[in-house]
């Protein structure tokens, strides 16, 4: 009889739904709000960016070059246009040049793989309107209409979750420069929706269904409100009937006032980097080309970002809770360039040594030293041997010295819960915290005994000699990781 009420109560467990699953969003934001950050989007903390589509021919400028060109006719995009093209050529006339005859989906795959990024976001549809699959609500301006004749979206998801272990993601620009729907409405001060429920909303539903995409990166919203895009009915959706509701992660452009205010996660403005501590999850989208999203020949070695500052910025956005973005732009055949390709590699090489400092971390405490400068903290719990990391990440090598002193680690030296623990561990952590065991070593070269000391409120080391650590294949920035016993 026990043996039959166990079995039953299994049974029962089985196939009752959990608390989560009943869970229904209300088309508001003040329940949209309440939604739990799925957890694989903080622990990836890193990502890939690609802009690509008609405005990767002229590769002049950027990628607003229709609107820089038409509507707010710059100079330079008019003696651009003037010097090249002839005097009726009309923006739609690119897109016979978009072949992309030489893209390689796989080979993209492998390469966001070894850049150590663990999710790839594509724009699907920039602000001139044209769409890298074949749209039901935009014939003849997609690219297996015109152009590549491919559906770019269907063979690079394929191709990443075949070859990697990545998500992967959809940009979609709400709005169309030159689309005379979206220009009605815009006329009738946005209190008709013939844009959103003829144009916009088809071909989210239709790349949701289609692509099982696990980011919904939306832009191109700031001209109107929340309402007229009805963001907040989309999401619900999203969040309770869509094919991805337990996975997919939304960021905050959804109508005038919501950046910063509503989404999983917060872009707040391009190249949004804080510097300091965000409560709310938050991402930093930036360009390796610092002034271009799409490919452009206009430019010089200077306008790219080194290696060093590429890894900078991520430890930097990383350290303060927050994911990096990192954008590329293909050319118009399908290839990325090959100092784009040295950029990811570079970062995936420092990646598989230091990407314990970086990936399932947490803020610690202190974001940054404030002393020492250029040094930058993450922290995690390893509950297995009763220690919480601190990962200390210098991005400028001490080679007048070959020491540096880490002033808030001092701080371990006070039994005192809150000098230990950070953001998010909070209750894992006992009050009464004896900090007498440490150790400290440098990641990459872990063997390596290092000569080191508390003095006071610093933590003092001396780096192993520098050609060791050449040897050891370290440069870009060092992690120092400092283990200290914090259970009972």
């Amino acid at each position: 009889m026990l043996r039959w009420l166990l079995l039953s109560a299994a049974f029962i467990c089985l196939i009752c739904p959990n608390k989560a699953a009943l869970e229904r969003y209300e088309p508001n934001w003040a329940s949209l709000d309440e939604r739990p950050l799925p957890s694989w989007y903080d622990e990836a903390k890193i990502g890939i960016f690609i802009h690509w589509g008609v405005y990767s021919v002229p590769s002049f400028g950027s990628e607003w070059f229709w609107e820089d060109w038409l509507n707010l006719r710059y100079p330079n995009y008019l003696s651009f246009m003037k010097n090249n093209y002839k005097p009726s050529f009309a923006y739609q006339e690119f897109a016979h040049e978009f072949t992309a005859e030489l893209f390689n989906a796989t080979k993209w795959a492998l390469l966001f793989r070894d850049s150590g990024a663990k999710y790839v976001v594509l724009t699907s549809k920039h602000h001139d309107g044209y769409t890298l699959w074949p749209s039901t609500s935009s014939f003849s301006w997609n690219s297996m209409d015109v152009g590549p004749k491919r559906d770019i979206i269907r063979e690079l998801s394929t191709a990443i979750r075949k070859e990697s272990s990545l998500k992967f993601g959809l940009y979609y620009s709400l709005f169309e420069w030159f689309n005379r729907l979206y220009i009605n409405d815009k006329l009738h001060l946005f209190l008709q929706q013939n844009y959103v429920e003829r144009k916009m909303r088809p071909e989210q539903m239709e790349l949701i269904n289609e692509y099982l995409p696990e980011i919904l990166w939306s832009d191109g919203d700031w001209e109107a409100p929340a309402k007229y895009w009805k963001a907040e009915e989309f999401i619900a959706w999203l969040y309770n009937d869509s094919p991805v509701r337990d996975t997919i992660v939304t960021n905050d452009r959804w109508g005038f006032g919501t950046a910063c205010h509503h989404g999983d996660f917060y872009n707040c403005q391009d190249r949004y980097n804080p510097g300091i501590l965000q409560p709310h999850k938050w991402e930093n989208a930036f360009t390796l080309d610092k002034s271009s999203w799409g490919q452009r020949f206009d430019v010089e070695l200077n306008d790219f970002m080194t290696s060093e500052e590429l890894i900078g910025e991520v430890v930097k956005t990383v350290s303060c809770n927050g994911n990096a973005l990192i954008n590329v732009g293909p050319t118009k055949y399908g290839t990325i360039l090959p100092i784009f390709e040295e950029r990811l590699r570079d970062m995936g090489k420092w990646l598989s040594v230091n990407g314990e400092a970086i990936y399932g971390s947490k803020p610690w405490i202190y974001q940054n030293d404030s002393v020492t400068p250029n040094v930058w903290y993450t922290q995690k719990l390893d509950p297995t041997n009763s220690s919480a990391i601190i990962y200390a990440i210098v991005l400028e090598y001490p080679y007048d010295t070959n020491e540096i002193d880490l002033y808030p680690i001092g701080n371990l030296s006070k039994d005192t819960k809150s000098n230990v623990i950070l953001f998010g561990y909070e209750d894992e952590i006992t009050t009464d915290v004896s900090v007498a065991d440490m150790s400290v070593s440098l990641v990459g070269m872990e063997s390596a005994q290092l000569d080191w000391s508390l003095n006071g409120n610093r933590l003092h080391i001396v780096l192993p000699p520098k050609n060791h650590i050449d040897k050891n294949g370290l440069k870009y920035a060092w992690t120092f990781k400092i283990t200290k016993k914090v259970f009972k």
